[in-house]
């Protein structure tokens, strides 16, 4: 019986350590939330959302897609409100909403207004990866 328990160990710890890395749920945006993932060097993508944008209501399946995508594992995702969040889009220069800002540590690598071609949005988000 022993030995079926020993397989058993090994088997869930070698499903533990091969099953791939998931990314990270979106995050609401915060302040304190992006300077500490700039100081830590992340990777980041601000998402400028309005609910009544229909540019941003295109733009949200493929980063939702993303937040569980293993390819984006290291990305912070953070959704800014774009109408509740006045001082926040202000200090990120964002003007207007479905704004894509992306961040490798505290480096700008990337900005996009209105995309929504997923692998356009993809390939901005990826910016910060490599």
């Amino acid at each position: 019986m022993t030995i079926f328990r020993k397989l058993a160990a090994v088997m869930v710890f070698g499903l533990i350590f091969a099953a791939p890395a998931m990314a990270q749920p979106i995050q609401p945006f915060s302040t304190a939330a992006l300077k500490a993932a700039q100081a830590a060097g992340k990777p980041v993508l601000v998402d400028a959302y309005a609910s009544w944008c229909p540019t941003c209501r295109k733009q949200a399946p493929t980063i939702d897609a993303m937040a569980s995508d293993p390819a984006f594992a290291k990305l912070l995702i953070l959704r800014l409100d774009y109408d509740n969040q006045t001082a926040e889009k202000r200090a990120l220069g964002i003007q207007q909403q479905s704004t894509l800002i992306v961040f490798k540590g505290d480096k700008e690598t990337g900005r996009e207004v209105g995309l929504t071609d997923p692998d356009q949005i993809k390939a901005l988000a990826s910016s910060a990866l490599h």
